[in-house]
């Protein structure tokens, strides 16, 4: 397998475009799956020199042919198009073709907590899809991200407005991951996985508290922006309510320093330095 590519499915995506960009930046050989090989962002990493091949997470044949002779493949799922029972149909689909072709190591990226029972439909979804993976055949590592920092551009309007909107006490520490980092850790497993075989590992970067992003947002707008901590009641999303009851609750459980610690290979982005090198050409 000397020389053989490693693929990234839904490339063009947030977590697949990261893991994309830190592999290119590692001048590895790159495949990526997309669904439009037209689209300005998959032309963009054929010009960087990937591999683009089209294809969908929900067609089996266009998976294979995708992983056929590759090294290793980085896989993501999502419920937020066509609902949780969709998406462990992606994962099914994904491991049948990752056993089909013998892909010989595949990263699966998760969430942190969807090992804790949490009742969030979108981590059960994710732990269904790990009970596959660990009941299979194909040599796997899964990654659970936490809460992403670029989540907050969500609510962009409201930030540049003075407000940070969160269904969270101003003092309660949220463990968060910017994605460049997850991108780094995804393709430090790809290029280097036999000390990563079979684990699970959980990914953060920092913990602020609400206070300490709006203050950090603060600082790179140059102008006030005020935690708002919205009411569980107000989150109308069945499955939005029941993430952020599990993150006023247990919360993820990663071990900060014991991960920074084992991995120094990675820059591990505190949100104060996101919040300065994204909001700062907002102001």
């Amino acid at each position: 397998m000397v020389g053989a590519p490693v693929l990234v499915l839904a490339a063009t995506g947030g977590q697949g475009r990261a893991v994309t960009d830190a592999l290119l930046v590692r001048h590895a050989r790159v495949r990526v799956l997309v669904r439009d090989p037209d689209r300005r962002a998959a032309r963009e990493l054929a010009e960087r020199g990937a591999e683009v091949v089209a294809g969908s997470l929900s067609d089996p044949g266009s998976l294979a042919t995708a992983m056929r002779g590759v090294a290793s493949v980085f896989a993501f799922t999502t419920p937020f198009e066509a609902g949780v029972e969709a998406e462990v149909d992606q994962g099914r689909a994904i491991l049948s073709s990752a056993t089909q072709e013998r892909v010989p190591h595949l990263v699966f990226s998760s969430v942190a907590g969807a090992d804790q029972k949490s009742g969030v439909p979108h981590f059960e979804s994710k732990a269904r899809i790990e009970a596959d993976l660990a009941s299979g055949n194909v040599p796997y590592t899964i990654l659970g991200p936490t809460y992403f920092f670029d989540n907050a551009l969500g609510g962009l309007e409201r930030v540049l407005g003075g407000f940070l909107d969160l269904p969270l006490p101003p003092d309660r520490p949220l463990q968060q991951l910017a994605r460049a980092d997850l991108g780094a850790f995804a393709a430090e497993v790809m290029l280097n996985p036999a000390p990563y075989l079979g684990q699970r590992i959980e990914l953060a970067g920092d913990a602020p508290t609400p206070a300490e992003m709006a203050a950090s947002l603060s600082k790179a707008l140059g102008r006030e922006v005020r935690h708002e901590q919205v009411r569980l009641a107000a989150v109308g999303n069945p499955d939005m309510h029941a993430m952020w009851t599990f993150l006023n609750g247990p919360g993820y459980r990663v071990d900060i320093p014991v991960l920074h610690g084992a991995h120094p290979e990675i820059r591990w982005t505190r949100f104060a330095d996101w919040a300065d090198h994204t909001w700062a050409g907002a102001r």
